[in-house]
C-alpha cells in the first residue's frame, strides 16, 4: 500500500466493523488476483534482454556523440574459466550412442572427459557436437563465467548495463544493404523487391509485392491488397491460428506462394507448479495463386526467437536464436538443445565452438517453397550467438569475444556453414582480432571473405575483460583501432592491414568487386578505399575526411556512392541533421564528395540498423527513407551530376512504426501500419489510398 493510501486510511479505533469487513475481502480478493497473473512474455527477462539490446543498437552511436573524448566502456561477461578445449576425435559410433540413450530418457555418462578434449590446434573444421552432454557441459562453464562475472558491481550506470548487453549479445542483423532487386509477375510489370543484404539472395519484409498485389503485416494479420486497378482493393487477410502468444515478423512472395513468419510463444505448466514459456520461431506456406482465398499448406517451426530468413533457387532458409536455460538440470535436454518440427535436433547436428563455453544457438532450417510438407534440413551453430551475414553460397555466424582466454583486445569468432539445394554443412571456423559493426562489414567474393573490424584493448593480465582504464580516458598507448582481413575458403588468413585509424571506430562498411570502402568516426568522417584485388597484400589507396558521418553506404551506378548518416558539427560535435552524401568512386584513390543534403532538424534515420526500411532504384534514380525529429519525415530523393541531390516527395508520417516504399510499373506505394498510400511515380500526385 502506497504512503497516500496510508495517510488517508482511518485509524483502526475509527472503523467500523463493516469498512474492516471490506476491507479484508478486498485484500484477499487481491492476492487470489495476484496468484493468477502470469507474467506475459514481453516481460519474461529473455524478452526484456531482447529490447536492452534493440535499445542498445540504437544508443550505441549517441553515446559516442556525447561522449566522443573517451571510448564507451563495456563491462565484460566472460571472465576466469581455464579454457577446455574439444576433442574432434570422438567416434560417431559413441556418439550415436549417446543420442539413443538421450532420445530414451535416458543419458551415457561420459567418461575420462579431460582426456577427450583438447586444443584444437588451428583446425579450420567446424565440427558437430560429440552427444548432449558436452553441449550440457558448456552451458555450465558458461553459467559459471557469467556467476564470477555478475559479483562485480556496474556501480548503476545505464551506459555500461546497454553497453554490456549490446556488446554480449550482438545478435541481430544490422546494417546496410546491397542493391534494390526488382523483378517482374509475367515479364510485363516491372516492380521494386526488397532492399537486400546480398545481389541474387532473396529476403523477407513486412511488405512484400509479386506485382499483382500488395503482401502486408498488419498487426497479427496479413493483408492482400490488389493493385492491378488505379483504385486499391483489399482482397482477403490472413491470420495465424493459435492459442499461444503470436506476432508476424516478415513475409516473403515468389511464384503462387506466400511465406508468413512469425514468433509464437506457448506456456507451459511445468512440474510442481513452475511454469515457463517457449519461444518458437515459425513460417506457415499459402498458395495465394488466388489471393482472395489463401490456402495452408504446411507449417514449420523452430526453437527460438525469429531472426531472419534468405531464400534461394526455391528453397527457404529460416534463422533463429535459442537462447538454452542454463538452469535446466541435464535430463531436460527440451531445455537446453533445440527443436525443429517439435523434434530436437541430434547432438550430429549441433557445431561447436572452439572454447567449452556457450549458451545460445543459432538454428537453420531449410525447405523447399514449392513443397514445404518436405523439409530438406537442419542444423544449429553453438555459442553465444552473433551477426549472420548469408552469401550466394555460404552462412557465417560472427560471434563476438570480450576477454576470453584473457585475449588483450577484442575478437570475434566466426563459423561457416554452407548451403545449396536446402542441404546445409559446416565448413571451418576461426577467431580474428575485433569485433564487426554490422552485417555489411563482413563480405564474400570470389572465394575470399573480407572483414573489416573496429579493435578495442582490453585490460590485461587479470581476464575480467574489462577495457584498459587508458582507453577511457583518451591515453594513447591503448586506444580502439581498426583492422581488415581476407580469409580463404577454410577461413586461413591470406592477407591483413592493422591499426587503421587509431582511436576511431568503424561507422559503415561497404564491399564492392576488388574495392573496399569503409567509415571511422570520432569528430571528422574519413571514407577509407582498399584495394583488395591482391588478396595477400590489401593496400589503403585513399581516405576522404569530411564532417559528420555515413551510417549506410549503397552502390549508385557507375562511379558513385551513396551515404545516409549525420552531419555533425566538428568543433561542438552536436548533430545538426540527417546528412546525404554522393562520392565519386570512379578513382578509388581519389575519392570527392560531390554533393550534399542536409534534413534539417532530423535527428535519426531506421537506415543504420534495418536496411530494408531503405528504398532505392539507381535505374530511376530514386532513393527514400525516413527521418525522425519533432516529426517524421518520409523523403524520396533523386540525384543529377549538375544539380546534385533534389526531393521529390516529402510525406510527413503519423507515429514511430515502420514505413516501407515501393513501385510497380508507373506508380509508387507507401505504406505505413494499415494505411496505403498511392502515388504516380511521375510528379508522385497522389491517387489512391486504403485503410486496412
Amino acid at each position: 500500500m502506497s504512503e497516500q493510501n496510508n495517510k488517508d486510511r482511518k485509524p483502526e479505533a475509527e472503523r467500523t466493523e463493516e469498512e474492516k469487513l471490506d476491507e479484508g475481502k478486498l485484500e484477499d480478493e487481491i492476492r487470489i488476483m495476484a496468484e493468477d497473473v502470469q507474467v506475459p512474455p514481453p516481460l519474461e527477462p529473455e524478452a526484456v534482454e531482447d529490447l536492452l539490446r534493440d535499445k542498445a543498437k540504437k544508443r550505441r552511436r549517441k553515446y559516442l556523440l556525447r561522449y566522443v573524448g573517451a571510448a564507451a566502456a563495456c563491462l565484460c561477461i566472460a571472465v576466469g574459466a581455464a579454457q577446455i578445449y574439444r576433442n574432434d576425435n570422438r567416434t560417431g559410433d559413441d556418439a550415436a550412442e549417446n543420442r539413443t540413450a538421450a532420445e530414451s530418457g535416458g543419458i551415457t555418462d561420459i567418461t575420462d572427459t579431460d582426456e577427450a578434449m583438447m586444443e584444437m590446434s588451428g583446425a579450420p573444421g567446424l565440427t558437430a557436437a560429440a552427444d548432449y552432454d558436452e553441449i550440457y557441459d558448456s552451458i555450465q562453464v558458461q553459467k559459471e563465467e557469467w556467476e564470477s562475472s555478475a559479483s562485480y558491481d556496474t556501480g548503476g550506470s545505464e551506459e555500461l548495463a546497454i553497453a554490456d548487453y549490446d556488446r554480449l549479445y550482438s545478435g541481430a542483423e544490422s546494417g546496410s544493404a546491397s542493391s534494390y532487386a526488382g523483378g517482374a509477375s509475367d515479364g510485363s510489370r516491372s516492380y521494386s523487391d526488397t532492399n537486400v543484404r546480398e545481389e541474387g539472395v532473396a529476403e523477407g519484409d513486412i511488405v512484400k509485392t509479386d506485382g499483382e498485389n500488395l503482401y502486408i503485416v498488419n498487426g497479427k494479420a496479413v493483408e492482400i491488397v490488389g493493385i492491378n486497378a488505379e483504385e486499391m482493393e483489399e482482397l482477403s487477410q490472413i491470420r495465424i491460428e493459435s492459442l499461444d502468444d503470436v506476432y508476424i515478423t516478415e513475409l516473403y512472395a515468389e511464384a503462387g506462394r506466400l511465406a508468413v513468419f512469425y514468433q509464437r510463444t506457448e506456456y507451459d505448466d511445468g512440474e510442481d507448479g513452475y511454469g515457463y514459456y517457449r519461444d518458437f520461431a515459425c513460417v506457415d506456406v499459402y498458395d495465394v495463386s488466388d489471393p482472395a482465398k489463401p490456402e495452408k499448406l504446411d507449417t514449420i517451426s523452430q526453437s527460438g526467437n525469429y531472426s531472419t530468413m534468405r531464400a534461394k533457387d526455391g528453397y527457404i532458409y529460416m534463422l533463429s536464436n535459442f537462447y538454452a536455460d542454463t538452469a535446466a538440470p541435464r535430463t531436460n535436454m527440451e531445455g537446453y538443445v533445440p527443436a525443429v518440427q517439435g523434434k530436437i535436433l541430434e547432438a550430429s547436428a549441433i557445431y561447436m565452438p572452439g572454447r567449452m563455453a556457450g549458451s545460445q544457438y543459432t538454428v537453420i532450417s531449410s525447405f523447399a517453397l514449392e513443397d514445404p510438407s518436405e523439409k530438406v534440413d537442419s542444423k544449429a551453430v553453438f555459442g553465444t550467438g552473433g551477426i549472420c551475414y548469408v552469401s550466394a553460397d555460404n552462412i557465417y555466424v560472427a560471434e563476438s569475444y570480450y576477454g576470453e582466454d584473457n585475449a588483450d583486445v577484442t575478437q570475434t569468432c566466426i563459423r561457416k556453414v554452407s548451403y545449396k539445394d536446402g542441404v546445409l554443412e559446416g565448413v571451418a571456423q576461426t577467431t580474428i582480432d575485433g569485433t564487426l559493426n554490422d552485417s555489411f562489414s563482413i563480405d564474400e567474393y570470389e572465394g575470399y571473405l573480407r572483414l573489416v573490424t573496429t579493435v578495442t584493448p582490453i585490460q590485461s593480465g587479470g581476464g575480467n575483460g574489462w577495457f584498459d582504464d587508458s582507453a577511457l580516458t583518451g591515453g594513447v598507448e591503448d586506444v580502439e583501432t581498426n583492422s581488415l582481413y581476407i580469409l580463404d575458403g577454410k577461413l586461413e588468413t591470406v592477407g591483413e592491414l592493422h591499426d587503421i585509424a587509431p582511436d576511431e571506430s568503424v561507422y559503415s562498411a561497404r564491399f564492392m568487386g576488388d574495392t573496399g570502402y569503409f567509415v571511422t568516426f570520432k569528430q571528422v568522417d574519413p571514407l577509407f578505399s582498399v584495394d583488395l584485388s591482391d588478396p595477400a597484400n590489401p593496400q589503403i589507396i585513399g581516405e576522404l575526411k569530411i564532417p559528420g558521418f555515413s551510417e549506410y553506404l549503397h552502390p549508385y551506378g557507375d562511379g558513385k556512392l551513396l551515404g545516409i548518416g549525420m552531419d555533425v558539427d566538428d568543433e561542438s560535435v552536436t548533430t545538426d541533421g540527417v546528412k546525404v552524401s554522393m562520392f565519386d568512386i570512379s578513382d578509388p584513390s581519389d575519392v570527392k564528395e560531390t554533393d550534399v543534403h542536409v534534413l534539417e532538424d532530423m535527428y535519426g534515420t531506421d537506415v543504420a540498423y534495418d536496411y530494408k526500411a531503405v528504398f532505392v532504384d539507381v535505374e530511376k534514380n530514386l532513393f527514400g527513407f525516413l527521418a525522425y525529429g519533432s516529426s517524421n519525415q518520409y523523403t524520396v530523393l533523386t540525384y543529377d551530376d549538375e544539380n546534385g541531390f533534389s526531393e521529390v516527395f516529402s510525406r510527413e508520417m503519423p507515429g514511430y512504426g515502420s514505413v516501407r516504399g515501393m513501385y510497380v510499373d508507373d506508380t509508387f506505394y507507401l505504406v505505413s501500419g494499415n494505411t496505403v498510400e498511392s502515388y504516380s511515380l511521375s510528379g508522385f500526385v497522389k491517387l489512391d489510398d486504403i485503410v486496412l
